[in-house]
């Protein structure tokens, strides 16, 4: 039996952010180029890229680079070249949204597929494996049923988010920024729509709910998931937040790490996909970074409810309540204590979330450096902390965690010694010194001081599992002829490492087989005269050019959610919930407009749409 590589898939905003997530236990990291990047705020350039690339390989580790916006006509030849130097440089894949780039002269670097490429059907997986991606990100929303189905008929390795924030539009189906805003999401330029404070109103103007963040949605958490999530057919388990700092890729990274660790030693037929263990100096625990609170989405449960309309800010973990107010403190029960300098928060009836800096502690009472959030307390309200000093300065001293086991052969040679590494996975080395040899005044004492000096592995990324050491007694060696042998030994075995670390190229030979359906549209993404010929080359006979921009298309679905406004409300009825008459449609209202909602109720499925264009 072949074990099946299970991969943690992190984020890296930068460099720095992607040797933290390898050095915490990532599989692989995916990260922005120069240019077209769907977090336009995190782009790197090719040295960093290349520096990541160098610094993963050591660990068998992969890097993923995201090229997947949609590009226009005059955009497509530096796309193309971009791929040429990153392929170049050992990139081991591109994440791509934009089907030109397939009708383009690509380097034969293997292509996953951008969950912005909206992939929810087994069709439409087909497709894309049958055109030649490697890899394809699933859509948010999927059930284990989904993709269980999914697997079944279809052979290529399967992404999933397992952590991070939501859109609640499906991915590559939001327009409300390009339209409204003249940003576009698809092309890195997301305005944050769901993020905004909305009204809902009924068709007869009345007000259903008031200055809330009626699209904003919880962050998912799948971490109790995994072990169903692999069973299911996932086999790259990803962690979102490319715009998130170090200090929360090392706490998710390594949090999943050990949760993966766990269910993976416990079955034969699962591996890691990269090398190395990692040992923490601190517990994870993923609340305690950036965190909306969390939610398991559409998993298991196809009506959720999965939005914190209260904020769409970080509330972070829940500390206790409040068991009394005093004029200058309060005091706190709970679990956990509070620290100075913390960052703590909570929900206030008519002013919403309220911060509150903790200028000191004593015991369970908390002193405020600013006493107006004070007034606003009240005995029994709960108390969330999304600034944590003590775990912080946790994370920032967290660096290297992950080592590769080595095993070591020690030799005494004619004019020296010879040293031979053996690591992990298999990957041999030898190196030799020249070194005089002198006679030990008591006989056998070279052995141990040759095993405590070849075991020292600080600042390296191996760790030394055991030394056979064959030397005469008689002989002796000062300590720091080991310590050069050794740092030149460890030197000589991770190029050996890098060497023979060659990323996979994938050869796409263009076909025609079958796009899904007869006819495309706005829905598609089509940008550039590339995508069009990749289109027509797959079976589409028509392309409307007047259909092919969201602004161009009256009445076009702003967003397309699975996300429902009334099942979050309690409003839905095919839930059990309150039982409210109201007038359809309904509105949202915020300061850009007023957009209509229309719910698909057989598909679970709600549209917005701006108000008056239907």
């Amino acid at each position: 039996m072949i074990a099946r590589k299970i991969e943690l898939l992190a984020p890296a905003k930068n460099l720095l952010c992607g040797i933290a997530a390898i050095n915490h236990g990532a599989d692989a990291v995916y990260i922005g180029g120069p240019l077209f990047g769907a977090r336009a705020a995190a782009s790197n350039n090719l040295a960093d890229i290349e520096k990541l690339v160098t610094y993963a390989h050591q660990f068998r580790a992969k890097v993923y680079v995201a090229l997947n916006t949609l590009l226009n006509d005059d955009e497509l030849d530096q796309a193309v070249e971009l791929s040429h130097q990153l392929y170049g440089l050992g990139a081991d894949a591109l994440i791509v949204q934009d089907f030109g780039l397939l009708a383009s002269d690509l380097p034969p670097i293997p292509l996953h597929s951008s969950t912005q490429m909206n992939n929810r059907t087994v069709e439409k997986i087909q497709f894309l494996e049958n055109v030649g991606f490697t890899q394809i990100v699933l859509a948010r929303e999927l059930s284990l049923a989904q993709i269980q189905k999914i697997r079944s008929a279809t052979s290529v390795a399967l992404e999933f988010f397992v952590h991070g924030a939501l859109c609640v539009s499906y991915s590559g189906q939001c327009y409300i920024s390009e339209v409204m805003a003249g940003r576009s999401a698809n092309r890195g330029e997301c305005a944050q729509f769901c993020r905004h404070q909305y009204t809902l109103q009924d068709n007869t103007g009345r007000v259903l709910e008031k200055d809330r963040y009626l699209l904003s949605l919880k962050d998912l958490d799948l971490s109790s998931h995994l072990e169903p999530l692999i069973d299911a057919g996932i086999s790259s388990l990803k962690i979102e937040g490319r715009l998130k700092d170090e200090h929360y890729v090392k706490n998710v990274t390594a949090a999943y790490r050990l949760a993966l660790d766990r269910i993976i030693d416990s079955r034969a037929d699962l591996v890691r996909a990269s090398s190395g263990r990692c040992q923490f100096g601190f517990t994870p625990d993923p609340s305690r970074s950036f965190s909306r609170g969390k939610t398991d989405y559409f998993l298991n449960k196809r009506r959720n409810v999965v939005g914190e309309i209260r904020t769409p800010k970080s509330i972070g973990k829940k500390l206790g309540r409040v068991a009394a107010v005093e004029a200058r403190c309060f005091i706190l029960e709970g679990e956990d204590a509070a620290h100075n300098g913390d960052g703590l928060c909570f929900f206030h009836p008519k002013n919403g979330l309220i911060g509150v800096r903790v200028n000191r502690v004593e015991g369970q009472k908390i002193y405020p450096k600013d006493g107006t959030a004070q007034l606003l307390l009240a005995v029994g309200t709960e108390i969330f902390r999304n600034a944590d000093t003590h775990f912080s300065k946790l994370l920032g001293q967290s660096e290297l965690c992950r080592k590769i086991v080595v095993h070591m052969t020690l030799q005494e040679t004619a004019d020296g010694l010879w040293l031979k590494i053996i690591d992990e996975d298999g990957i041999v080395s030898e190196t030799t010194i020249i070194a005089a040899k002198e006679r030990a005044e008591r006989e056998g004492t070279l052995e141990p001081v040759a095993n405590k000096q070849l075991r020292k592995s600080g600042g390296t990324v191996f760790s030394v599992a055991d030394v056979s050491l064959t030397l005469s007694r008689e002989l002796f060696f000062p300590a720091a002829v080991f310590n050069d042998l050794r740092r030149k030994a460890f030197a000589t075995h991770l190029e050996t490492r890098l060497t023979s670390c060659t990323p996979e190229s994938k050869e796409r030979i263009p076909n025609a087989y079958p796009w899904p359906v007869p006819e495309v549209g706005y829905l598609d993404n089509i940008t550039n005269a590339k995508a069009a010929e990749f289109y027509r080359r797959h079976g589409v006979q028509h392309i409307d050019p007047t259909r092919l921009r969201a602004a161009d298309v009256k009445g076009c679905a702003l967003m397309t959610t699975k996300y429902c406004i009334k099942a979050q409300l309690g409003i839905c009825p095919q839930s059990k919930g309150k039982i409210e008459t109201f007038e359809e449609p309904l509105t949202l209202a915020d300061k850009t407009g007023s957009y209509t909602l229309g719910f698909d109720c057989d598909q679970c499925e709600m549209t917005v749409t701006k108000k008056g264009t239907l």
